[in-house]
């Protein structure tokens, strides 16, 4: 048994190489799709069957969005991409715990050795996919906070020439920033990983029955990472559209005054 802890390639499309993770995940896609048209192909005002399912699952995540922000307007503004984060997630996760990601595929000759490439891989395994996830959040969020409170409002908590201490301050808040990316990638990769690893170790020991409940932990894994990603993504967000707390701190000294 050998376990890669980089993505397998399965093909090509020109130059462009295919990697079983990016199979698994344009899958969770298609699947989202599908399940998005099914549920409101023929919606109607008394929900029934997987309409009513989906409607369960966006009042959900909008409960818990709008208990953060703490008004409706930017609930509405940001919702979208948080809900496509958490069901994108959750889906690339619960994939991965299926029958055959990681056991069904091909052997190939490497270096003149026999070597399996299985050919499904779940998305949040592969480094990349996580990396371009953390991407897409960081950059986002770094676009809302200057939409909300404007660019150079904005670039003052990083770059601020006041005094030393602001200085050092706006430094660190740069790095911060820049770590972010690391954090939401490694963490989100590191759990999928290592569940894909217990999984196929597991499978392999002992394949009848055993499985089985480590299969049920990985589904509640998966919703949680899902969850994690999205609510820390959703948090930097409300953080980096509220003005800075050095606004805050001369209102209410003026106040006091």
């Amino acid at each position: 048994m050998e376990i890669s802890l980089a993505a397998e390639k399965i093909g090509h499309i020109g130059n462009f190489s295919v990697t079983n993770s990016m199979v698994l995940s344009r899958i969770a896609s298609f699947v989202l799709f599908i399940i998005a048209l099914l549920a409101t192909r023929n919606m109607k005002l008394v929900p029934a069957g997987i309409q009513n399912v989906f409607e369960i699952i966006i009042e959900f995540l909008w409960n818990l969005f709008n208990d953060v922000f703490g008004d409706e307007k930017s609930t509405k503004k940001y919702f979208s991409l948080l809900a496509t984060f958490f069901l994108f997630i959750l889906a690339n996760n619960w994939l991965g715990t299926l029958p055959g990601v990681g056991s069904v595929g091909i052997n190939e000759i490497e270096h003149g050795q026999n070597v399996f490439v299985p050919l499904f891989r779940p998305g949040n395994a592969d480094l990349n996919h996580t990396l371009a996830l953390a991407l897409i959040s960081v950059i986002s969020i770094q676009i809302f906070g200057i939409i909300a409170i404007g660019f150079f409002k904005y670039a003052g908590k990083f770059i601020s020439f006041k005094n030393p201490i602001g200085f050092f301050i706006g430094i660190l808040e740069l790095i911060g920033e820049t770590v972010k990316i690391l954090s939401f990638s490694f963490r989100l990769f590191g759990n999928i990983f290592a569940g894909e690893v217990l999984l196929t170790v597991i499978a392999t020991l002992i394949p009848y029955f055993v499985p089985i409940p480590f299969s049920i932990l990985e589904l509640f894994v998966g919703l949680v990472q899902a969850l994690v990603f999205t609510m820390l993504t959703l948090v930097f967000i409300k953080i980096a559209t509220t003005p800075h707390h050095e606004e805050h701190t001369e209102t209410v000294q003026a106040e006091a005054h």
